[in-house]
């Protein structure tokens, strides 16, 4: 039988079940912890980092990702700090790099919310913006609904993006399994837009990342 532990959030006791993230025992307790990455209906990714907090373990403080880290007894979570506050800040302001400075979804309501500049980055770098910040929500739903994937990650660092597989590019007209995950609005119930390149065509060179 699952045992329960007892750990303290933003300076309240929260009761929670052992196996339970501390993104989930903050939930459980009305407290909002922003997420890019994730979704309830996945397993935790971990990539986007937004859900960063401080905890105190041994009186050791460090900062994790709150999606993936276990609940523990007498664990000690802060989840707003000015550390915390510039920690998302300049994770939003990196996400627009690709994401572009009038990226939509729910970045744009978190820069606002963290005072972030999301064009701080546009004049340092050639990246053609695309209003996605690789969160991968749409790719891994792909892989779990499909279970045969249409779109995959391509490319490293400024090149990385989401890309179709090829002989797969006509699988989002037929498809909406990640319709309303985005966090930026590009994926709606009849696909990417702008539209995903092809591998083929990047393999190619026909059309840049």
């Amino acid at each position: 039988m699952t045992g329960e532990v007892t750990l303290e959030i933003d300076g309240g006791f929260v009761k929670a079940k052992e196996g339970m993230t501390i993104l989930e025992a903050a939930k459980l307790a009305g407290i909002e912890i922003p997420t890019l990455c994730h979704h309830e209906g996945m397993e935790p990714y971990g990539a986007c980092r937004i859900c960063v907090v401080e905890i105190e373990r041994h009186g050791r403080v460090r900062t994790v990702a709150s999606c993936c880290y276990p609940v523990e007894d007498g664990l000690r979570v802060r989840t707003r700090t000015p550390k915390i506050n510039r920690i998302r800040k300049n994770i939003l302001e990196l996400a627009a790099i690709t994401g572009g400075a009038d990226v939509g979804g729910i970045v744009n309501g978190l820069a606002y919310a963290y005072n972030a500049d999301l064009s701080r980055f546009s004049s340092t770098t050639s990246v053609k913006p695309t209003n996605c910040i690789l969160c991968g929500l749409c790719v891994r739903r792909c892989e779990e609904s499909q279970r045969d994937n249409a779109i995959d990650f391509v490319g490293r660092g400024t090149t990385r993006c989401v890309a179709f597989i090829p002989g797969k590019e006509g699988a989002c007209g037929t498809c909406s399994s990640c319709y309303g995950l985005c966090p930026t609005g590009r994926v709606s119930s009849v696909g990417p837009d702008p539209p995903f390149p092809s591998v083929s065509d990047i393999l190619a060179g026909r059309k840049k990342v």
